[in-house]
Order: C-alpha cells, then sequence, then structure tokens
C-alpha cells in the first residue's frame, strides 16, 4: 500500500487521464480481478465502498428504491447486522416499505424453508447473512440462494464474516447482491465492496452521488492504497484459505473444550453449522460488564463492535431466548490465522479464573469443581 500514499510514488486519482493517473487506475483493476477471484466473481460486478455497513446499504436501499412500487416487500432475519436492520427500518419510515423479521431458532439458525414460506408476492428483496458475526452460525446460503432464483426475488448476502474464511463461488451459487470488508479477512479498515450481479443484471440505485464512478452506483474518488491493500489481502486469503480455516477452526475446539469445564456455562450458536474463526459463550452468575473489564490480556467482546457504543445485551443472543443477565455475561472469541495455541491456552486459564473469582463474590451457588 505504501507506494499509493506518496507524492513521490503513485498518489494520483485513477480517475484521471494522465499518466499517474492511470497507473493508479491499472493498480484498482488488478486489486479488483483479485477481489473478484475470492469470491469466483467477474471484475466488473466487484463494486468499491468504504466497507460492508455502506455495501449492505447500497445494497438494501438501493434494490428498493430501483424496484417497482408494487413490490416494496424486504425479508430480513433479527439477527442481522446492525447496519441492515437500520437500512431495513430507515425503508420502513422514509419509503413506506414493508419489511418482515424473521425469528431463528434457539441455536440461532434460520432454516431455508422457513424463509421461502415467509415470502409474499410483493417482496423484492431477502437479506440474510452468510455468517453471523456474533455466534458464527453459517446459513444455508447455496440453497437459499437457487430457491430464490427460482422465484424470481432478489438475494443480498451480507459476506463480511464469510469471505476468506469459507469457499465462496458465485458462478455457482446465483447470489445477486454481496458485501465484503476488507479488514475481516486481513486487509486495511474502511474499504469494501458490493458485488452486484450482471447476469442475470442486479439493479441499485445509487446512494452516493457525484461524479458517476462504479458505473454509476458509487460516486466519490477511489482510495487507491486501501483497495490495493483489500486486493493484496483477498489474493492472501484465496492462497491460504485451506490451511487459515483448518488453523482457526482447531483453536476454536480447543477453547470450547476448555471452556466447557468451567460450571454452568453455554455455548450460543449451532456447533454443527458454524463459522471456524468465532465462538460465543456465556457464563452464569458473573456480571458481563465486570467479566470482561478483569480480562485485561484479552481482547474478546460481548457482541458486534459496531453496537458497542450501547450497554445494553446483545439483541442477537436475545434473540435466541438468552435473557438480558446471561446475554451480557457473554463473550465472543475471534481466531485469527495468526492467533496461536499458546494465546489459546492462556485465554482459557484467564477466562476460567476470572469466572471463579467473579462468581466467589456473588451469593448464588456455583460447583466450583
Amino acid at each position: 500500500m505504501r507506494p499509493w500514499l506518496s507524492p513521490q510514488g503513485h498518489f494520483a486519482n485513477p480517475a484521471s487521464d494522465h499518466a499517474p493517473g492511470r497507473m493508479a487506475a491499472a493498480a484498482v483493476e488488478r486489486a479488483r480481478e483479485e477481489v473478484a477471484a475470492l469470491i469466483g466473481a467477474e471484475p466488473r460486478e466487484v463494486i468499491w465502498t468504504s466497507g460492508a455497513t455502506e455495501a449492505n446499504n447500497l445494497a438494501i436501499k438501493g434494490a428498493i428504491e430501483f424496484s417497482a412500487r408494487e413490490r416494496m416487500h424486504v425479508l430480513t432475519t433479527r439477527i442481522e447486522h446492525k447496519c441492515v436492520l437500520d437500512s431495513c427500518r430507515w425503508l420502513e419510515s422514509a419509503k413506506k416499505a414493508r419489511v418482515s423479521y424473521l425469528q431463528p431458532d434457539r441455536r440461532g439458525m434460520i432454516s431455508a424453508d422457513q424463509l421461502m414460506d415467509a415470502l409474499a408476492p410483493e417482496t423484492a428483496l431477502v437479506s440474510c447473512m452468510w455468517v453471523n458475526n456474533e455466534i458464527g452460525n453459517v446459513n444455508p446460503i447455496a440453497e437459499l440462494a437457487s430457491r430464490l432464483r427460482e422465484r424470481g426475488v432478489l438475494f443480498h448476502v451480507d459476506a463480511a464474516q464469510a469471505a476468506g474464511k469459507l469457499d465462496i463461488d458465485l458462478a455457482t451459487v446465483p447470489i445477486d447482491l454481496m458485501s465484503l470488508s476488507a479488514h475481516k479477512f486481513g486487509g486495511p479498515k474502511g474499504i469494501g465492496a458490493l458485488f452486484v450481479r450482471r447476469k442475470p443484471r442486479a439493479r441499485v440505485s445509487p446512494q452516493m452521488h457525484g461524479g458517476g464512478h462504479e458505473w454509476g452506483m458509487r460516486s466519490g474518488t477511489l482510495p487507491t492504497h486501501q483497495i490495493v491493500g483489500m486486493g493484496a489481502a483477498a489474493a492472501l486469503a484465496k492462497l491460504r484459505l485451506d490451511e487459515n480455516v483448518r488453523h482457526m477452526a482447531e483453536l476454536r475446539d480447543h477453547l470450547a473444550i476448555k471452556l466447557a469445564c468451567i460450571p454452568e456455562v453455554m455455548r450460543n450458536g449451532d456447533p454443527d453449522h458454524a463459522a471456524p474463526h468465532i465462538l460465543n459463550m456465556s457464563f452464569e452468575g458473573v456480571e458481563g460488564e465486570s467479566l470482561r473489564a478483569s480480562l485485561h490480556s484479552l481482547a474478546v467482546s460481548s457482541g458486534s463492535a459496531c453496537s458497542s457504543a450501547t450497554a445494553e445485551a446483545s439483541y442477537v443472543l436475545r434473540a435466541l431466548g438468552r435473557d438480558d443477565e446471561l446475554a451480557n455475561a457473554s463473550l465472543r472469541f475471534s481466531f485469527a490465522p495468526s492467533t496461536t495455541l499458546k494465546e489459546v491456552e492462556a485465554a482459557a486459564i484467564e477466562v476460567d479464573a476470572q469466572v471463579r473469582r467473579l462468581r466467589a463474590l456473588c451469593p448464588a451457588d456455583f460447583t466450583q469443581s
């Protein structure tokens, strides 16, 4: 990324028609090819955005704004990322669209039959994440895509937590719109992409207006350095996919076994449909904020970083039937290719010690075995 940040290097605007600008444009297109290769898409189907949040907004708002007035129904789930839910609520208030929110089962799964049964004649768009960002569940996206294509319903997938973690081939899975975020697979923050299928063509109305960049779908000067970083990260993620998935899944399972030895611990999500890099556990009899504050050496959270500004318990875990106290006493552990077994072992010891310490301060009766 560094050469594209320096005036002595290649700082030019990739939209400029001079030699430095053409060099920057060539780098942007190489990165577009690398991101497309990661997901099995054509390069021209990759539209640059500032991240998955913007991509989700563009897909959901843009698709409904482009649709006919008689097709203003959106179908999504109660456990989508906050930016998806807020985009849907905006459509309800600003565009008078009707939105249906599906309830997951107690393990956080949405079945294909459940979703298909909720379709209406006026359904224009279905939005369902590939991997849940808090509990790590993998939804049946390939089956949904095929069945929705048969019904002629546009399908948007938030794949921020799936790209680089699952094998994605959009040449065989008929998703229409798919959101990506570079920093979720090792790239820089502040850059992402929206896949917009060309055949059959998915259409969205732009949400950023200006010079008509990105085939009219997203105006604004492109950040060459961030795009180059996203492309490089995509190429590495594709090259090392099998190795990385195996490594992260082994660490996830190892930590799950270690933490399960603590009394009154519950795993959130469905272990039979789990992404390799996320583990979410609840600890009864512990005040959540105290637990997180006591884990000085661990970078863990109780939910999505995008919802951390609020003190409320995770709405994802509450949708699974957890009460506020148990949902708040939950930890989400994330694993990266760089995470080591030594770090996981240390994390298990620290969590165990702090849970037992906090329970000892609580009048509840727990068997500290």
